[in-house]
């Protein structure tokens, strides 16, 4: 059961609309020193990409899921999630640079498992924030082009009005601890520890968010980005335990610069185990070169953090690109 009272509580504790908006958790901020400092440490050299395994989804299981949960990996935090007549997108990245611009910037090492010509028809979306690995311009444009009315945007504060420009109608705007339903569905907004940003003049304009779903009889947590803060346990205080939930375990490296903001994947499990997640998939990985870890070194340290925990694997499973995931109820 949810605790409504504390969340009203807590909801009723932010602000409508700040001109900047803040963790809840204080962080440092690293501004263009302390970016130059990993870049000289560094000496400006990213890991070299890595091949991975590229499934192809199967048309028909996508165009006639099942009855239990459906889950397929396009890439790096963006996934197909149905259910119940839903199909949903997490933060949809499908070009080939997650950058300002289509010449530069970190480009894709494995291409997305479907693109937006293949996918069944889309009923909604969550947008965790705009940085842009989480939200691409060129994907809005084409799912809009595509799909138009049919998709209901869910968005932190701040980000409604980007997508308006760009022709997007249906949206949902809420601020942390706030909710709204869809049909039988409740979209829960609930904090991150992270921060927002498309450009020089609007740091942490707009909000940053994590999402929690909840079915009539299963619930999905999606984690966005973030870095660690005991606001995880407060959200499993609140809600209870989650049927499933999408964590981030890639970007972490090195840890004086991404710790504040990205959360390693030790600290995954500490997620996974604070928000009692019955079984949780990582992403954030294994896509693009943003840090310094190798781009298969997530996994590898995912592994070792889950035996120090004694978490079976089945209780946080890694896709392979492309790989769709039938979660099985009790």
């Amino acid at each position: 059961m949810i605790d409504r009272e504390r969340l009203a509580a807590l909801a009723a504790q932010q602000p409508d609309s700040p001109s900047v908006y803040r963790n809840l958790y204080e962080t440092p901020h690293h501004g263009l020193r302390e970016f130059l400092r990993w870049q000289w440490d560094s000496r400006g050299r990213f890991p070299r990409h890595q091949t991975f395994p590229l499934h192809t989804p199967d048309p028909q299981q996508l165009a006639q899921p099942g009855s239990q949960p459906q889950l397929t990996w396009i890439g790096h935090s963006t996934f197909l999630f149905q259910y119940k007549g839903w199909n949903l997108l997490t933060d949809p990245v499908f070009s080939d640079r997650c950058s300002p611009f289509t010449f530069a910037g970190p480009k894709r090492a494995v291409a997305p498992a479907l693109d937006i010509e293949q996918l069944p028809p889309i009923n909604a979306v969550l947008v965790s924030h705009n940085h842009y690995d989480h939200l691409d311009k060129a994907s809005v444009k084409q799912l809009q082009a595509r799909f138009g009315k049919d998709i209901l945007w869910f968005v932190p504060q701040g980000v409604a009005s980007w997508l308006r420009k760009l022709g997007v109608e249906r949206i949902i705007e809420l601020g942390w601890w706030q909710s709204e339903f869809h049909g039988q569905v409740e979209a829960f907004c609930l904090p991150a520890q992270h921060f927002s940003g498309r450009g020089p003049g609007d740091h942490n304009r707009s909000l940053w968010c994590s999402w929690r779903l909840e079915f009539p009889d299963f619930s999905l947590y999606f984690a966005g980005d973030t870095g660690y803060a005991p606001l995880f346990g407060e959200i499993g205080e609140i809600f209870g335990p989650v049927d499933l939930a999408l964590l981030p375990i890639g970007a972490y490296e090195p840890r004086w610069f991404m710790s504040p903001v990205h959360i390693d994947p030790a600290e995954a499990v500490r997620i996974h185990q604070d928000i009692q997640s019955r079984q949780s998939v990582a992403m954030h990985w294994g896509t693009f070169v943003l840090t310094d870890e190798a781009m298969d070194a997530p996994p590898k340290a995912l592994a070792l953090a889950m035996e120090s925990h004694s978490i079976h694997p089945d209780q946080f499973r890694v896709p392979q690109h492309g790989e769709t995931l039938i979660l099985q109820q009790d």
